[in-house]
């Protein structure tokens, strides 16, 4: 306790001792004394409290003893808290600069979906105004179909490409992650010129791709002649056309490959999509790998729900199975064992092909589906192939909504899956609900 509120509680007490030895009762005169000294602290008490709540039109309490520190206190702490929110708003309003002039669009969004906050850009993308559109959902502001499914989702890893409400010739990429307490910072960003430079690319690859395939339609078949006409061709000519015609088929196959990437590119979703059976797939693909020579000494196990199909594309499912198949044959040797199961759980349907080949390393698997990307150079042109396979499945997956892991590891073997969300499957009810296929060599 300060000395001076020792001595005014002192002088209280010795004050009602004496009225009290005047009035013949110590204890009454104390008690009144003690009360008169409880009715000022209270009076001081209230003075502060109103001091606190209105510094200007209240006036401070009596500033000695305790309530003098107070007040001191209360100064100190008011001084400190006006500098930091001085701070505070220098940094908010760097911040508000800063983010104005981003070339890309940012709204802080409500969990509701509400405009909270929105920079120039978002003006100039998307149509958003602030402060006039301040507490309006973001899926009232800014109508397409692709954002309001994509705003539904709760993956701040995923992105979506969306066509400018404003302008649809430019084209966004917006992405959504968390901010702040149950907040959500929505960022679009000017993509048109990557997307013009892939469509340009595209476009290339394709008229080259039909270039070629007339040019190399004609020196096979001149090869394929030459071959067939050994009583005219010299001899020593054999193992040049032979040469000549290895090559010729894997250019073929790779104009053909690229014509396929690029209609596949065409479209992010399959066109109008029907049931595909895929085990009846898997059965058709298994018994034309059985059909090859050089694959007929590998050991096949298939494990199929017969019941389970997909909503997609025939052509392009079987183009996509028959590619993960027929790599798992490339890459495994002799007696080697390839596991196919398509089975259905909570998550979706799925598609594993796991083989114990030579497997891939972890620095190349995140890879693998990129064009031409080959792992092991020597060995892959060994085993034919155009470096276009993963890539086309990593494609057809994608207009299926569905996606590709794989696990794998050097000398024991890769695992390719192919997960499919619930909202692609078709339940048909046969006979069968489950059927387990068992072939070897």
């Amino acid at each position: 306790m300060h000395n001076s509120d020792i001595i005014r509680a002192g002088a209280a007490i010795f004050a009602g001792l004496f009225i009290g030895w005047i009035l013949g009762d110590a204890f009454l005169g104390l008690i009144v004394a003690l009360t008169l000294y409880c009715a000022w602290l209270h009076r001081n008490l209230n003075q502060l409290l109103g001091w606190i709540r209105n510094r200007k039109e209240t006036k401070a309490p009596d500033p000695r003893g305790v309530f003098e520190d107070l007040c001191r206190e209360i100064d100190y702490l008011r001084e400190r808290h006006k500098k930091r929110k001085k701070k505070l708003g220098t940094y908010l309003k760097q911040f508000q600069q800063a983010t104005r002039a981003l070339p890309d669009s940012t709204v802080v969004l409500d969990e509701n979906g509400g405009v909270q906050w929105a920079n120039k850009a978002a003006t100039d993308m998307l149509g958003i105004r602030w402060p006039e559109d301040s507490g309006q959902r973001l899926p009232n502001l800014v109508r397409v179909p692709a954002l309001l499914e994509f705003i539904d989702q709760d993956d701040s890893s995923a992105s979506v490409d969306i066509p400018s409400p404003i302008d649809q010739t430019i084209q966004l990429n917006v992405r959504i992650t968390p901010s702040g307490n149950h907040q959500r910072l929505f960022v679009a960003r000017d993509v048109t010129q990557l997307h013009r430079a892939n469509q340009v690319r595209s476009d290339f690859v394709a008229n080259v791709s039909h270039e070629l395939r007339t040019p190399i339609t004609v020196l096979r078949g001149y090869l394929e002649n030459m071959s067939a006409q050994r009583e005219v061709c010299p001899p020593a000519w054999e193992g040049a056309i032979a040469q000549m015609s290895d090559h010729v088929n894997r250019m073929q196959a790779v104009v053909e490959d690229l014509l396929l990437l690029s209609a596949l590119e065409q479209h992010d979703r399959v066109e109008n999509p029907k049931p595909v059976p895929v085990a009846e797939l898997i059965v058709d693909i298994h018994k034309r790998s059985q059909q090859i020579a050089a694959h007929q000494d590998r050991i096949f196990m298939l494990e199929l729900e017969t019941d389970v199909s997909i909503l997609g594309s025939h052509k392009e499912l079987y183009s996509c199975i028959s590619n993960l198949i027929y790599n798992a044959v490339k890459y495994t040797e002799q007696r080697g064992i390839i596991e196919i199961r398509w089975y259905r759980d909570d998550d979706g349907a799925h598609l594993a092909i796991k083989d114990n080949g030579i497997g891939i390393g972890p620095e190349h698997i995140a890879r693998v589906t990129e064009r031409f990307y080959r792992a092991e150079h020597s060995r892959a042109r060994t085993r034919g192939g155009t470096g276009l396979g993963l890539a086309i499945v990593k494609h057809i997956l994608t207009r299926h909504d569905a996606s590709l892991h794989i696990e794998s590891e050097i000398g024991k073997g890769s695992t390719f899956r192919c997960d499919f969300p619930p909202g692609v499957l078709v339940d048909e009810e046969t006979n069968d609900a489950n059927a387990t296929i068992d072939r070897s060599a």
